[in-house]
């Protein structure tokens, strides 16, 4: 199937349809729940967490991590896909309670082979992760955008892909961030909007 066979997959076909599984129900239920318990609108939105499934499909990730996971919405969005590609993902949450509420969400879709949660400051973190990345996904403190990107890119595979949330609605906040990427010598850089929020996806070439 090629690429835009996926994209319409996915953004205009059900999540879940006639004959799915019971695992697949739970998935459902479990992002439904922490949506509705989402008083501080820190998970991205269905639509954006479709959008990442079908960046990590796409580009058959293997070595993910994302850079503020909250409780766990956008990790299980990429742990769907990462489950396909036989990859991993590490995410990081500053939030101890968050983080408890993001590792259960992943084991309870059972996600937990699949996705590795650790609680800290993600500049304290980020470095005790071993290896490289090829795909990283940032929704943290959106002051500290450029200072993440600037500590993860050289970690960045060549092929990889750095996406950043928030970069519409919030773009006053990382202008700082918004320049490098887009000026960067050795990145492709697009914003996209699913959900009016905005993602900025800069391919490291």
């Amino acid at each position: 199937m090629g690429l835009a066979a996926v994209v319409a997959a996915v953004f205009f076909g059900g999540f879940l349809r006639a004959g799915a599984s019971t695992q697949a129900a739970d998935v459902s239920r479990v992002l439904a729940e922490i949506r509705a318990r989402d008083k501080g609108q820190l998970a991205i939105s269905e639509e954006d967490g479709r959008f990442l499934r079908v960046l990590i499909g796409s580009s058959r990730a293997k070595r993910a991590l994302e850079i503020g996971g909250a409780s766990g919405y956008s990790a299980i969005w990429m742990g769907l896909a990462l489950r396909e590609t036989g990859g991993r993902l590490v995410t990081i949450e500053y939030d101890p309670a968050r983080a408890r509420e993001l590792a259960d969400n992943v084991r309870r879709v059972g996600l937990g082979d699949v996705v590795q949660v650790v609680a800290g400051d993600a500049f304290t973190e980020i470095p005790k992760v071993p290896g490289t990345f090829d795909f990283v996904f940032l929704d943290a403190w959106k002051k500290d955008y450029k200072n993440f990107f600037e500590l993860v890119y050289p970690r960045l595979d060549k092929g990889g892909l750095f996406v950043a949330h928030n970069v519409v609605n919030k773009r006053n906040e990382m202008g700082d961030f918004l320049d490098v990427v887009h000026e960067h010598p050795s990145l492709w850089t697009t914003i996209v909007s699913p959900s009016g929020e905005g993602m900025s996806v800069s391919l490291k070439r």
